[in-house]
């Protein structure tokens, strides 16, 4: 048997036998799954879409492509069901005896057609939070299902190192704290902060939240944000200095929360390289030569540029958005047009790169940032990606469209079509997740009755999320000691990260990206039910049957060239065949379901089908004995089954940033 995975092998052999026997070749050939292993593994209704080119009935044309079907290539042999469905049954020992052998199907060999995709996001003016981790973790998992599927991804955090948040954290340290660049060096320091047992992120954290209440008190203080944005923008100033400061000393934190996540990045683009390097000047030079933006002559933009946005739905946003201001400032969709337009190798610019700079921390791994000053030797290439897509909350909707129509109205619609804004809801928190991780926070009676409270930043009302990594360590490290009280701390331990980021990812993961994420720690936790901690256990569970089956019978008795050659599917009892074939088959579905992740962007479907799959394990260790199992030859098949799970649990788990610990 090839590498060719069982349904590309099936669609293959279709479209040869409709040739063949109807000198018509489908262009696509749909394929779905019957609901039971006796009606066979795979099924297609292609049929019925020939159906209205041959002018024939389905099933006439089903009967015609199985008597012109040559099996093989793990297809054992195709038959008519129904009123013109193809049911497929595949070699099963073969492939059962692929699945063990890890001979996964081979991913497409790369085009060179570069996928970027842009995730976090995080302003550098405060301490990460819960809600920064759902942009971070669906970033990160797209990434790594699109490079499951062979497809060269580079990995872009942008940094909005010039914005207004940025600005008013400045504000906070020279205004309401006295301190310039010099004195916030001093006192802030690796040392220093390590003596008063502080850290820089969560001293921004609540000097941000300390900011808004100074102005809110005082709406005329805005100009202390005003001056300092303008002062940002001009550079080489002290203001600028202190600015770019905190804001790399604030990604260097940001960098470190995500890594604990096993979430990296390939390149930072800073939003000050856009203006030094004048981005901007140039896209602004094309729009306006395209006629894409004009200066508005009256009404409330009066002065502005201007792009007009004709069509747009009700509630979706303005039908005309200013890109530069009155003053000649540019506006953030502005910005984002010229970097979109420098992802796909649209604006005859390039950045300059050197290595990031970690210290005084040791490097957690190799990352490369923009500058504006001399490139580092060794620097690769960055941007020209085919394909963008920008991981950015629903909010930004509108923005998002704005970027795309930018595209567009200079004349690149394809690169409008190839720019996907991968939406998703907020994160919030339930009152009792609010109560455990914000104690100090009074819940009025109208949020106790709420599904969720929400977030606000500018409040100082959020969890900090290297607060809730350590909190669901500290909970996972608890429950394990109950379990484990043989066991050295460091393993502990180990377990308990291992645990606590399954718990946080696959949390972020389980739900539709259209649903707010109501963060429950109790629920992200939990042993049984819809959960990481789930997932991993059942991978140990396993794991423990076949150590118990080698116990038993000897050490090579569940090696993997032991099972192969000994599975034998035709000993185990007929009227099992559904529960022993059926977790087969729920392993063999993992690769599409992850291509119908990335076609769809719904990635919580691959999280549901490990749920599931996870389900039907369970459901068979119950059932059926394995190192009990007196007969050698089934329980050398129900030991194989069980390793083609284990093997194929922790492959998708892997796709989904989750490592499974060695005991729980």
């Amino acid at each position: 048997m090839d590498q060719t995975s069982p349904e590309t092998s099936l669609r293959d052999a279709i479209r040869r036998a409709a040739a063949r026997a109807l000198e018509l070749e489908p262009e696509s050939v749909p394929l779905t799954y019957p609901p039971k292993p006796e009606l066979g593994d795979l099924a297609t209704p292609v049929c019925f879409e020939l159906a209205r080119v041959a002018r024939r009935a389905p099933r006439d044309l089903a009967q015609a492509i199985v008597g012109a079907f040559e099996p093989g290539n793990g297809i054992a042999r195709v038959e008519v069901a129904g009123g013109g469905y193809i049911n497929a049954f595949l070699e099963r020992g073969d492939v059962l005896r692929r699945l063990l052998a890890d001979e996964e199907e081979a991913a497409p060999e790369a085009d060179g057609a570069k996928i970027i995709v842009e995730h976090t996001n995080i302003n550098p003016n405060k301490a990460a939070h819960i809600g920064h981790l759902r942009n971070a973790v669906l970033g990160d998992t797209l990434v790594r299902f699109q490079r499951r599927l062979g497809r060269p991804v580079e990995v872009q955090n942008y940094i909005d190192d010039t914005g207004v948040q940025v600005a008013d954290l400045v504000v906070g340290f020279r205004v309401l704290r006295g301190l310039e660049l010099d004195d916030v060096r001093q006192r802030y320091s690796a040392s220093a902060l390590r003596e008063r047992n502080e850290r820089f992120d969560y001293v921004a954290w609540d000097l941000y939240a300390e900011v808004g209440r100074h102005y809110a008190d005082d709406e005329a203080r805005l100009t202390q944000r005003a001056e300092t944005l303008h002062a940002m923008e001009q550079g080489d100033n002290p203001v600028a200095e202190l600015a770019a400061f905190v804001a790399h000393r604030m990604v260097q934190h940001h960098l470190t929360t995500m890594h604990r996540l096993g979430i990296r990045y390939d390149v930072l683009t800073h939003e000050s390289d856009i203006l030094r390097l004048r981005f901007w000047d140039q896209a602004f030079e094309q729009l306006k030569s395209a006629g894409a933006i004009h200066e508005a002559a009256e009404g409330k933009n009066a002065g502005c540029w201007v792009m007009d946005l004709p069509g747009v739905d009700e509630g979706a946003g303005e039908d005309q958005k200013v890109i530069v201001r009155s003053n000649g400032t540019v506006t953030y969709v502005g910005k984002d047009i010229a970097y979109q337009m420098w992802k796909f190798g649209l604006l005859g610019r390039d950045f300059r790169y050197r290595r990031f700079d970690w210290s005084p921390q040791d490097a957690l791994y190799d990352i490369w940032t923009t500058c504006s000053d001399d490139n580092e030797g060794d620097a690769p290439s960055f941007g020209e990606g085919q394909r963008v897509y920008n991981v950015i909350d629903v909010r930004q909707s509108y923005l998002q469209r704005v970027v795309t129509e930018g595209l567009r109205s200079l004349g690149h619609d394809s690169e409008a079509e190839r720019s996907v804004h991968f939406s998703y809801e907020m994160v919030a928190l339930t009152p009792a997740a609010v109560a455990a991780m914000l104690p100090g926070h009074e819940l009025t009676e109208e949020d106790r009755g709420k599904a969720f409270v929400e977030m606000s930043g500018r409040k100082g009302l959020g969890v900090r999320a290297d607060d809730l990594i350590d909190t669901l360590i500290e909970r996972a490290e608890a429950e394990v000691r109950k379990r484990q009280t043989d066991v050295d701390d460091d393993s502990v331990r180990e377990t308990a990260r291992r645990i606590a980021v399954g718990a946080l990812r696959y949390y972020m993961l389980r739900y539709t990206k259209n649903r707010v994420v109501a963060f429950d720690l109790d629920a992200a936790l939990a042993f049984e039910g819809e959960t990481g901690p789930y997932l991993q256990y059942s991978v140990v569970r396993a794991r423990n049957i076949l150590s118990k089956t080698a116990e038993r019978h000897g050490a090579d008795s569940t090696t993997r060239e032991r099972l192969i050659a000994g599975l034998d599917l035709e000993a185990l009892p007929p009227e099992t065949l559904g529960d022993h074939w059926g977790l087969v088959q729920a392993v063999l579905r993992s690769p599409a379901t992850v291509r119908q992740a990335v076609e769809s962007l719904e990635l919580a479907t691959v999280a549901k089908h490990a749920y599931v799959l996870a389900q039907k394990f369970n459901s068979f260790y119950h059932s059926y004995h394995v190192a009990a199992e007196k007969n050698e030859a089934v329980r050398t098949t129900r030991a194989a089954i069980v390793a083609a799970y284990h093997d194929g649990m922790v492959q998708l788990l892997d796709l989904m940033g989750i490592s499974v610990p060695e005991r729980m």
